[in-house]
């Protein structure tokens, strides 16, 4: 009998990613869902069954978990730190797409559930200065996340273990840090630090432009994990015996002005930089400590971040010569 697999969040960056190496799997029934008309999901299969509705809804989870073994969750209403720093009540209000399918998931007597959280869980404290040292999992508490999107993320970490405990719903959760790669959105307002810098260096390079607008003093470090590393390190876990939560990131911590250098040699374009200190910046430093994963699941990441920064600013280059999908791929507003 075939697993019947449930992706929430599937026209998004990591689901589409996820879905596509379900559907090559002929054990798989799979079962896709957002709130994106599917005309605007990154990738989207005629082969598999897909919702395009409100999963805030609880009648909307009921039906799209019925009959379903598995449940993946990644759907939430977030983007990179200039969202989530002007969206906060947005980012909250996914607490309920949370809740509702974990509750949908109970009543329809799925097996396992998996939700997606964020390295914007742990304690700003521990984050206050560059090139910090990687973050362990227990550095979430006591609890200081990153204001609106880390807590809807910390509130439903707490809720998936409260299922398991309470109510026998087996759930898996991965800290994801700073998920890049192909296939995502590069700009309109929700793209991240490296598909939003590749853009800036590809559109400057075209335009023989010669400065790129940057946002902080550049000096502010981060680790960067590439997307096939990410979805290699979420099935481990998911099919692991372990309850635990796992980071699932890079251990290479760069500044952004060395990832903009690594670009740099990728487009082979120099580039002079106008740092805009008054943008949002996040917190000084961030980094994983895999150690944890690696010594209980045995993942560990494999592409260094100039081979993923490679692939990643050659599609996008792609899509912007081509021009067909950026209304896809640079929409500000998901929901409409």
């Amino acid at each position: 009998m075939k697993k019947k697999i449930l992706i929430c969040g599937a026209g998004g960056f990591i689901g589409g990613h996820l879905a596509s190496k379900f559907r090559q799997d002929d054990n798989i029934e799979l079962i896709c869902a957002d709130i994106k008309p599917l005309e605007y999901w990154f990738q989207n299969f005629d082969n598999v069954k897909n919702f395009s509705l409100d999963l805030k809804d609880f009648d909307n989870t009921l039906k799209v978990t019925d009959g379903v073994d598995y449940v993946f969750n990644f759907a939430c209403n977030m983007g990179g730190m200039g969202f989530i720093e002007n969206n906060k009540a947005e980012c909250m209000l996914s607490v309920l797409i949370n809740v509702n399918l974990l509750r949908a998931a109970r009543e329809n007597l799925c097996k396992k559930y998996f939700f997606s959280s964020s390295a914007c869980v742990y304690n700003a404290d521990k984050q206050k200065e560059t090139f910090v040292e990687g973050l362990k999992e227990t550095d979430a508490y006591p609890a200081e996340p990153e204001d609106g999107y880390g807590w809807e993320k910390l509130f439903s970490e707490r809720m998936c273990r409260h299922f398991t405990e309470d109510f026998n719903l087996e759930t898996r959760v991965v800290r994801y840090h700073n998920i890049y790669g192909p296939l995502g959105t590069f700009d309109g307002g929700r793209e991240k630090a490296p598909a939003a810098l590749c853009r800036k260096i590809i559109n400057a390079k075209n335009n023989k432009h010669k400065s790129i607008d940057v946002w902080g003093d550049g000096e502010q470090t981060r680790s960067f994990l590439y997307i096939d590393d990410c979805i290699k390190g979420t099935l481990d876990v998911f099919n692991s015996n372990s309850s635990d939560v796992f980071n699932v990131g890079s251990e290479e911590q760069v500044s952004i002005n060395q990832m903009i250098q690594i670009i740099e040699d990728i487009a082979d374009y120099p580039i002079k930089k106008n740092y805009l200190l008054n943008k949002p910046k996040g917190v000084r430093g961030r980094s994983s400590d895999n150690s944890y994963i690696t010594k209980k699941i045995g993942w560990k990441s494999e592409h260094s971040l100039k081979e993923g920064l490679t692939k990643t600013y050659n599609w996008i280059e792609k899509q912007i010569i081509q021009g067909t999908n950026i209304d896809k791929f640079c929409r500000g507003n998901i929901e409409k």
